[in-house]
């Protein structure tokens, strides 16, 4: 075998591992890219300073005033209380009685929130304390909480509905003429396929602890964002219909009248400050924590796609790039292959499809595929073997909420990766007939 095509696969283990111990990716990933170098017979630092900085750079260069603008919207419609009201919302018509319709209801409301442009980390904290109640209430175990976190800032509204501000569906379209609605029957067909999983897969795991007599537990000694005692005050939230406005305006802007994405969520913070100015305790202090807020996921990001620039520098990335362009099958196929093995090894959603646009996507326009095939393809193949252990808002979730891998990970694996797995595989021959 190549030895360049082993230290790719050493440095991915070395990333997992390490990932695993409580190392941050922002340290993990250039090590991981003296390996690469190191087995494929280049300096070191040429490979630091050259292709893990040019990616590094290129992402940020592209992406930054995205994240920015996410974040800070996200942090309005939290500090405003307008993303608690939507939450409350949507209890109120599914009803707070049976485990089935607390889980799914709080996947639902991660589905509005990051479809209404909210950044995935924000609805991490905000699901939260709407979840924990509702929980401790019907006596269920915690763990399970990670299927609604699955489903609600997972495949569906990050890369499978059209439409979706998230920065996944955005980055297409700044490599080739697509929009953020690229190939929605795609799209809708693959949402579905995930909701109808993660329904059956949420009543075997209900029965499962049933049986167990399993109940409640709260974690102890990790600091959840609100506690069990977070409930906000309900006399302080606004109107729920006025709290979708700024998330109907940042979807209006994006697609209707085609501005760009960082306009769009501009625009939806504008409103939702119009709006709700009254209810934050200090205006400056969110936009400052909203705008700091940008710094871990675009570094964490911008670290990965760093990490694969410099494997795509290698003889190794040569050798597996042209065996997958060259592949016996059709090359959406071949696409989704590399797309997905890219977000696997950076374990990245947004790592795994900037490689794949930054050093693929021009061969594949080449051959004559549809940008929106492209566009929505590549978008749910991030989507599916990102979330591994070493995955930031897979940890970022488990250290929030209190939980661990080996009590919750499962729930991410099956109702994120699997389904996700399945979707494509339903997709992707529909694509190929239509487009």
């Amino acid at each position: 075998m190549d030895w360049s095509i082993v230290g790719i696969i050493i440095s991915l283990a070395m990333i997992i591992v390490m990932a695993l111990r409580g190392w941050h990716i922002i340290v993990i990933a250039p090590l991981a890219a003296i390996v690469v170098a190191l087995f494929s017979s280049m300096d070191p630092l040429p490979m630091l300073t050259g292709p893990y900085m040019k990616g590094f750079v290129s992402f940020a260069g592209k992406f930054y005033l995205l994240f920015l603008a996410g974040s800070i919207f996200g942090k309005f419609m939290e500090d405003s209380g307008a993303a608690r009201a939507m939450g409350e919302g949507i209890l109120k018509l599914t009803g707070r009685n049976s485990p089935m319709s607390v889980i799914m209801a709080a996947g639902l409301i991660g589905i509005v929130l990051t479809y209404g442009g909210v950044s995935l980390f924000v609805v991490v904290f905000a699901l939260i304390p709407i979840a924990r109640p509702m929980w401790k209430e019907l006596n269920m175990p915690w763990h399970l909480f990670a299927i609604s976190f699955a489903l609600g800032i997972g495949s569906i509204t990050m890369t499978m509905m059209p439409g979706s501000p998230q920065i996944l569906n955005i980055m297409p379209t700044k490599y080739m003429a697509s929009t953020p609605m690229a190939a929605p029957i795609l799209g809708i067909v693959g949402s579905i396929v995930v909701l109808i999983f993660t329904y059956f897969y949420t009543k075997f795991q209900i029965k499962k602890y049933q049986e167990r007599g399993e109940g409640y537990v709260a974690p102890a000694g990790v600091g959840i964002i609100g506690g069990d005692s977070a409930a906000a005050k309900m006399e302080k939230l606004p109107n729920v219909w006025l709290s979708l406005i700024p998330m109907v305006v940042v979807i209006v802007m994006l697609n209707f009248f085609k501005l760009d994405a960082v306009l769009a969520l501009s625009g939806g913070t504008a409103v939702c400050l119009l709006f709700f100015w009254k209810n934050f305790n200090n205006i400056l202090d969110s936009l400052n924590k909203g705008a700091v807020n940008t710094v871990i996921p675009i570094v964490n990001t911008c670290a990965d796609v760093g990490y694969g620039m410099a494997v795509a520098a290698t003889a190794g990335f040569k050798v597996v790039s042209a065996w997958l362009l060259t592949l016996p099958m059709n090359p959406i196929v071949s696409l989704s292959i590399a797309t997905n093995i890219m977000a696997a090894i950076t374990g990245s959603a947004s790592g795994g499809l900037g490689i794949v646009l930054e050093t693929l996507s021009k061969q594949y326009l080449a051959m004559g595929l549809n940008p929106e095939l492209i566009h929505r393809i590549a978008t749910i193949s991030s989507g599916c073997f990102d979330a591994m252990p070493h995955n930031g808002v897979v940890i970022t979730f488990l250290a929030v909420a209190g939980l661990t891998h080996m009590n919750a990970y499962k729930h991410v694996f099956f109702a994120h990766i699997v389904s996700a797995l399945l979707a494509l595989c339903i997709v992707i021959p529909l694509g190929i007939l239509i487009y």
